[in-house]
């Protein structure tokens, strides 16, 4: 093109940076690492995490109560969207109905950063609470559940399907017991707490 004195005409390219428009919607971290409560419904810890199942994918969101290890709510699907966030939700709010002041952390997902989500939280009364980006240790709650999930309910078993991979994650969340409450269930503890 040199020895022929030709040049390529280059297109401007226009620039749209989502980077901006996210950061309108990124919480700061209320949180601060600080994984207890005095009670229900203080301090909740959200996320989405996946189990490959042969060529597919299952998508488990939930969402934690830090008082007592309790999963509030969940939703399985096949897909990671905003819907499989705002049903787990949809789910906690219809479980629970006072959660004013309640304070609900999560990742910076797209999930999270969200129109909706960021609509349908503070309607209920609920903060939003959110980790700094790329730093798994500010929800490091959400993420041990997640771990322990996988390393004591899914993992040692050979899961061939998925709806078997969905009733090993109910049957786990149903019946984990924890050791920091005397070996009961969440649900136990809670009910034990409630009398």
């Amino acid at each position: 093109m040199q020895k022929l004195g030709l040049q390529a005409s280059i297109r401007r390219k226009r620039r749209f940076n989502m980077k901006d428009k996210v950061a309108e919607r990124v919480a700061k971290n209320l949180l601060k690492r600080d994984f207890t409560a005095d009670k229900p419904n203080q301090k909740w810890v959200t996320g989405v995490t996946q189990y490959r199942v042969g060529e597919r994918w299952l998508y488990l969101s939930a969402v934690k109560d830090v008082f007592n290890n309790e999963i509030v709510a969940y939703q399985l699907s096949e897909r990671n969207d905003n819907d499989l966030v705002l049903q787990t939700f949809t789910k906690a709010f219809a479980k629970q109905k006072d959660v004013t002041g309640l304070v609900v952390h999560s990742d910076q997902g797209f999930q999270y950063t969200s129109h909706a989500y960021h609509d349908m939280l503070p309607k209920v009364g609920a903060q939003i609470s959110m980790s700094r980006r790329g730093n798994c240790l500010d929800n490091a709650s959400m993420e041990s559940f997640f771990s322990h999930l996988k390393m004591e309910g899914l993992y040692p078993y050979h899961i061939r399907s998925l709806a078997e991979a969905q009733s090993r994650i109910e049957k786990y969340i149903r019946l984990r017991p924890q050791r920091k409450l005397n070996k009961l269930t969440p649900v136990e503890y809670r009910r034990q707490f409630a009398v």
